[in-house]
């Protein structure tokens, strides 16, 4: 055994035959080391005829050394996709709607109008029925509320907003192609078709315009007036019991 002395460490080397040096660090040696080491020891191992010449692999060596013992791994990749900016519609099902002064609503088919009727006893065959439909949308907002979409129970009657003017107004569209619900974009003129239901109690909602926000469907303060729609502050009734028929 002999020994010198180095800058950096002190080394001790012992002559091995056949051409491999075996050299022990004090310091941690490099990973480059101790990967020569280690294939060098396999070469040993596995009783190689050729001679080893040296323990000095290149760089392109110890690469495609390892490349051949490599395990290869599958790597999967999740992408996610928001898709258009659109609303799916889902379930549907029919509702009892009356304003808070217990008005039920009124189909006038002439000029295609619904009124908030005060309804007595043996006219109730005259309210009108809302089928509701639930829309999910791709990027939903909670605080914006459930979307909607509101259509009169046997009838091809839809509500919606538009202007008519300089002035978002109420209307009921007759919609004979039901598919074209089914998925509404929210760039595409179809929107005019979607209500935020916010609810502020107990089957107590309000029903704002999707088109127009802070718009809301009302009702006036007199009997037999129309339903129309306004912003919040005006001297209208915004919300309704909607109670979901079986």
């Amino acid at each position: 055994m002999e020994s010198r002395n180095c800058n950096m460490s002190r080394m001790w080397t012992k002559k091995m035959s056949k051409g491999v040096n075996l050299e022990i660090f004090q310091q941690p040696p490099s990973m480059k080391s101790v990967a020569n080491l280690i294939i060098g020891m396999e070469r040993l191992k596995g009783g190689m005829s050729a001679a080893v010449q040296s323990t000095d692999f290149s760089d392109k060596n110890l690469l495609t050394i390892l490349l051949e013992s490599v395990v290869e791994e599958t790597f999967i990749i999740e992408r996610t996709s928001a898709g258009p900016d659109s609303f799916s519609r889902g379930e549907e099902h029919p509702c009892s709607v009356t304003d808070s002064q217990k008005r039920s609503l009124v189909l006038v088919r002439n000029n295609l109008e619904l009124l908030a009727v005060m309804l007595q006893g043996g006219s109730e065959s005259c309210k009108v029925y809302l089928n509701m439909a639930t829309y999910v949308h791709v990027r939903p907002n909670p605080e914006m509320g459930q979307p909607v979409v509101l259509g009169i129970r046997d009838t091809d009657f839809y509500l919606s907003c538009h202007k008519n003017g300089d002035k978002p107004t109420l209307h009921l569209e007759e919609v004979e192609d039901k598919t074209s619900l089914s998925e509404i974009s929210s760039e595409s003129e179809m929107r005019r078709f979607l209500f935020y239901k916010q609810d502020t109690g107990l089957n107590i909602s309000t029903l704002m315009s999707a088109l127009f926000p802070d718009w809301y469907i009302s009702t006036a303060t007199q009997n037999n007036k129309p339903v129309e729609i306004c912003q919040k502050n005006a001297a209208r009734h915004i919300t309704f019991s909607i109670q979901r028929q079986i």
